[in-house]
């Protein structure tokens, strides 16, 4: 259905104004060196019909480029791009919707867009109202949508239209899980039919469990294809700086070990720029990571392995019986679970004035697949009353990856049996 051979996309790079022109005046500009950045560089990529594939990378590693030039919203540089069948894409939310139209009259306008008749458009209306579920705002400018209705009503006209290939850029984050959970099903339904679905996501558990293959980019590099659970683990070394990358070089960390010998575990986490973080400096939380149940540092770990969280306390005075914590929360904010060295019955002892103590929590992920948020803490009761040394709050984010999520937060582990 898709084949692209030697695909590339570059970008012109400008540090001044003035030298937008050399575009439009290239004989001024005959011998200066033009600068470019490479979004895509030598793509090699087949898409077989019926596939569900997804693709993965950091921000910035050219996925949503990739998809701008397969539905032919972006030219490529270089390469040949081959597409065989009708395309419906959801690349980003309300994209082609007039905010001054009401829903009703937006799906009319992206029919004509797609070129596809009125009369054909009145026969999918119904389908289109029911799966979107937005009630009498169908009749009310999208410009008065929140978000995530936004989300319903596109995505609703993108899956109606009966394409061959849908094509989706992270469009159902902003959805709520009850109409992800209908868009996953609906997804099922296409697979089952032979659609091919091609989509890009950051919720690693939904790339696992419905995707048939994952291709890997990093930094405008396929790094790698094949089954998804083999390329999410390549995935969450890359992003650990463990992998290989697209120009080369190998970096290992071992547990009581610094990344990279000289960096620390933190860069290798999706880090939190507004985190809260107080305390009077007693002691300072120094650095953290999350570790797989090879003892791997990882920003995302698999749900039913073991992880470690660790963190690096450097102590600037004396303390008797500090206490260590940690907290996990989900994306609302609410606590899910997390202890302390009190709690848990370890005895820290005295901690002398420029010792660095590290602290390891390990623990079987039970939570749901999902995002969630991890706080740290370091704190004392002195003269009886508890003091504060050091807290991180919501310090990072993490994804949990799960083929199987049950009700609620958190998964008890049944078993099922049925005489």
């Amino acid at each position: 259905m898709i084949r692209t051979e030697g695909l590339c996309k570059d970008y012109p790079l400008y540090e001044r104004r003035v030298d937008r022109l050399q575009e439009v005046f290239p004989f001024f500009w005959r011998n200066r060196e033009k600068k470019t950045h490479s979004a895509l560089r030598d793509i090699n990529l087949t898409i077989r019909r019926g596939e569900t594939v997804g693709i993965i990378g950091v921000n910035g590693s050219g996925k949503s480029t990739l998809l701008k030039i397969l539905t032919g919203v972006v030219t490529p540089t270089r390469g040949t791009v081959e597409v065989n069948g009708r395309v419906s894409a959801l690349l980003e939310l309300g994209a082609g919707f007039n905010p001054e139209y009401t829903g009703l009259e937006n799906i009319y306008l992206n029919g004509t867009m797609m070129n596809i008749s009125k009369d054909e458009m009145e026969k999918m209306l119904p389908e289109i109202v029911e799966f979107a579920d937005i009630g009498e705002f169908i009749h009310q400018p999208v410009k008065n949508y929140s978000s995530g209705m936004f989300a319903r009503l596109a995505f609703s006209v993108a899956i109606s239209v009966r394409p061959e290939i849908l094509i989706v850029d992270e469009a159902l984050s902003v959805g709520d899980v009850f109409f992800q959970t209908k868009c996953y099903k609906k997804f099922d339904e296409f697979r089952a039919a032979g659609m091919t679905i091609l989509f890009v996501s950051h919720d690693l558990s939904s790339i696992s469990r419905y995707c048939s293959r994952a291709v890997l980019l990093n930094k405008g590099v396929m790094e790698a294809e094949g089954e998804p659970k083999e390329i999410v683990d390549l995935y969450k070394k890359i992003l650990a700086g463990q992998a290989r990358n697209a120009e080369g070089g190998a970096v290992r960390v071992q547990a009581g070990e610094s990344a990279g010998g000289e960096g620390t575990w933190q860069e290798a986490m999706d880090r939190n720029p507004d985190l809260l973080e107080y305390g009077d400096h007693s002691a300072d939380i120094v650095d953290y990571g999350i570790f797989d149940e090879k003892d791997e540092l990882t920003n995302s770990v698999v749900k039913g392995e073991q992880c470690t969280i660790r963190m690096k306390v450097l102590i600037h005075r004396d303390l008797q019986d500090p206490i260590f914590a940690f907290c996990i929360k989900n994306r609302l904010g609410i606590e899910l679970t997390g202890t302390n060295t009190l709690i848990e019955g370890c005895p820290t002892g005295l901690c002398r004035a420029g010792e660095t103590r590290t602290v390891s929590f390990t623990q079987p992920v039970m939570l749901q697949g999902g995002e969630y948020l991890l706080s740290l803490g370091c704190t004392g009761y002195g003269s009886n009353v508890l003091q504060v040394y050091h807290r991180l709050y919501d310090v990072c984010t993490f994804p949990v990856v799960s083929g199987k999520n049950t009700v609620g937060y958190y998964d008890m582990g049944s078993t099922v049996e049925v005489k």
